[in-house]
């Protein structure tokens, strides 16, 4: 890339972009914070040197990241946490920015959003479905599924032919399972738009034809490390990268870089290859894996495994390894003319050459990568990931693009998990506009017996039930274990009139508008709650911790990691990982300026550990206190406020 001139003039233009986007939003402020993140990603760009910014709650790390990325006039990929952040940059904020920012372009702005193939409907998928029995048993196919599957698959055909973007996140009602996977494939599915009868017309091919002509393409992160691992095919040539929610970057990056196997995906292969193969005892062969899969890796489940892998495992993976290469053989033989047995038959291909190639990473050589088994009992899956994400990355983005990467919550090892030099990339702290000293407080129960003490349980209760009562309800308890919020709801449910909901109870939406809709209501809940719930007001006025977050010692890729940097481990890993999913938990309580109220951390070690600064250094800069008496008064002051 060749430089851009940079300097105050560059910058000035940044700011006063800045300032007609952001006051054109409906509640407009003036957000410092924004501004000088927007200056930092400018000077990122302009000078191809890396940034890392920790924005807070309230910063509008959106615009501070768009506004300057799009002003410099090169191809951006923003790549998200989650499809649905996807989906509000595409549909709401990158509009608004193109009619906002308009003056300060030399043209209209382009972009795109961009999802794995699965998200879209396949058209040749539908048409086999509906193709009569003489052009290659797709009539039978469809008679195969359930008659409520059947009218499903009606409206979505319906759908198809007036969709322009065959996302099925654009449905306006919820299609089952079993219909979305009647009329879409996987990327390892796919033979690709040159092989398919009707790849022109292709929703996925269009949308990554539209990738490909736009200025700004947005894409979760885990189609981005996917497009790290093939070598960058998967996405359009950019210029500069973003990624948002940056604190999930190593640990995406271990899943899509790696291997997994499990049963499902030789289930999956044997219901492909029945509508191709008429050998009910080869593709039962293929279906015996499944069970195989359980039976070798169920044993296993949530173990580390050894190298090289034991013998029990590695002559499991031959047996499959032997049966998929037989199944290649007999779809090598089948003849057809008839173009859905045709695609039928590519598709087989497909999944049967990508799992043999996963197979093979694993029956190879393993240095540098640990070995464990993970899921459900049903589900096992072995898991072959990298010990350092770190290389992968260098190479597969840093040295190839300027990248930004921001988060409202930045471990203090982020930079070196994820393989930067120290003196390639920048690093700054934006904080928040929100007033933390005099809306929140933080109060540490020092007092309560020590996490792994038998006395503990029931003073921490009589603890949750006391500052229930004083906040009047209005509580998000957030604990590190199922166990923990179970006995924590059946206690306190004796000691208080507030009612309690559980994670239990209803799905995560339906359970976050109950408690929404109702003062008086407390939720409890485990580790999924402790980012993206998002309640402001009154309703939530209380967050409380059960301990601190440490991740589990027992987790193999971590220990495997541990072992790896010796007794600099605690300081790289578990320190860094507790104070981001602490931080992540505290920022529940306030999101809009407005917003008052307690965050109270029920392990002593907050106040007494060593480590205890790096952790709280982590946190919004609120007051703290080590007196219940101090957070109850609050809460009281904050509930007649």
């Amino acid at each position: 890339m060749t430089p851009r001139p940079g300097g105050t003039a560059e910058h000035s233009k940044v700011r006063r972009a800045l300032a007609a986007v952001t006051g054109a939003l409906p509640a407009a402020e003036e957000r410092p914070g924004q501004v000088q993140m927007a200056e930092a990603v400018a000077q990122a760009i302009e000078s191809e040197r890396h940034v890392i910014v920790a924005a807070g709650t309230g910063t509008g790390k959106t615009m501070g990241y768009l506004v300057p990325a799009v002003l410099a006039g090169k191809r951006v990929v923003v790549a998200t946490a989650t499809k649905a952040l996807q989906d509000q940059l595409a549909a709401k904020d990158l509009p608004f920015l193109a009619e906002h920012l308009a003056p300060f372009l030399p043209g209209e702005l382009a972009w795109a959003i961009l999802k794995g193939r699965s998200n879209y409907l396949c058209l040749q998928r539908l048409r086999e479905l509906q193709a009569p029995a003489a052009a290659g048993q797709g009539q039978l196919e469809i008679e195969d599924l359930a008659a409520t599957t059947r009218v499903e698959v009606k409206r979505l055909s319906e759908w198809a032919a007036t969709s322009r973007t065959g996302d099925l996140a654009d449905l306006t009602w919820s299609a089952s399972d079993a219909a979305t996977r009647a009329v879409t494939v996987s990327g390892d599915e796919c033979p690709g738009a040159s092989r398919c009868p009707i790849g022109q017309a292709c929703f996925a091919e269009q949308a990554r034809q539209r990738a490909m002509a736009a200025d700004v393409v947005v894409v979760n992160l885990h189609l981005y490390g996917l497009n790290v691992a093939a070598g960058g095919v998967l996405l359009p040539e950019h210029d500069v990268v973003v990624i948002d929610e940056a604190h999930q970057l190593e640990d995406v990056m271990s899943d899509t870089v790696g291997v997994q196997i499990g049963p499902g995906r030789f289930t999956n292969l044997a219901g492909v290859l029945r509508k191709i193969i008429d050998d009910p005892k080869l593709v039962g062969g293929v279906s015996e894996c499944a069970t195989l899969a359980r039976e070798t890796f169920g044993p296993q489940l949530g173990k580390r495994l050894s190298m090289p892998l034991p013998p029990g495992v590695q002559d499991a993976l031959v047996t499959m390894r032997t049966r998929l290469q037989a199944v290649l053989t007999a779809l090598q033989k089948i003849q057809t003319e008839v173009e859905e047995a045709k695609q039928r038959k590519l598709r087989a291909q497909q999944l049967a050459t990508r799992l043999i190639d996963h197979l093979d990473s694993a029956i190879g050589s393993l240095d540098g990568k640990v070995a464990f088994v993970s899921g459900g009992p049903e589900h096992p899956r072995l898991e072959i990931a990298p010990l350092d994400v770190g290389p992968v990355l260098a190479n597969g983005i840093w040295a190839q693009r300027t990248a930004v990467l921001t988060s409202a919550t930045i471990p203090s090892s982020l930079a070196e998990r994820v393989g930067f030099d120290a003196g390639e990339v920048d690093q700054i702290d934006v904080g928040s506009p929100f007033d933390y000293e005099h809306h929140g407080l933080l109060y540490c129960a020092m007092h309560l017996p020590d996490p792994r003490s038998p006395q503990r349980d029931a003073k921490v209760h009589e603890e949750i039930a006391a500052l229930i009562t004083a906040a009047g309800g209005r509580t998000l308890a957030l604990f590190t274990s199922w166990k923990a919020m179970d006995a924590a709801a059946e206690a306190v449910r004796l000691k208080v009139v507030e009612p309690i909901i559980t994670q239990r109870d209803l799905p995560k939406n339906a359970l976050v508008k109950a408690f929404a809709e109702d003062e008086a209501t407390c939720l409890f809940a485990t580790a999924g709650f402790f980012q993206g719930v998002d309640i402001p007001g009154r309703t939530l006025s209380l967050v409380i911790i059960d301990r601190i977050p440490f991740p589990r010692p027992d987790d193999p890729l971590l220990s495997a990691r541990r072992e790896l940097l010796g007794a600099a481990a605690f300081g790289q890993i578990d320190v860094p990982r507790a104070s981001m999913l602490l931080a992540q938990a505290t920022g529940r309580l306030i999101r809009t300026a407005s917003d008052r109220g307690v965050v109270a951390v029920l392990d002593p070690r907050l106040a007494t550990a060593s480590y205890r600064w790096d952790i709280v250094k982590a946190l919004p800069p609120m007051r703290r206190t080590r007196h219940r008496g101090d957070a109850e008064q609050f809460l009281r002051d904050t509930t007649t406020s």
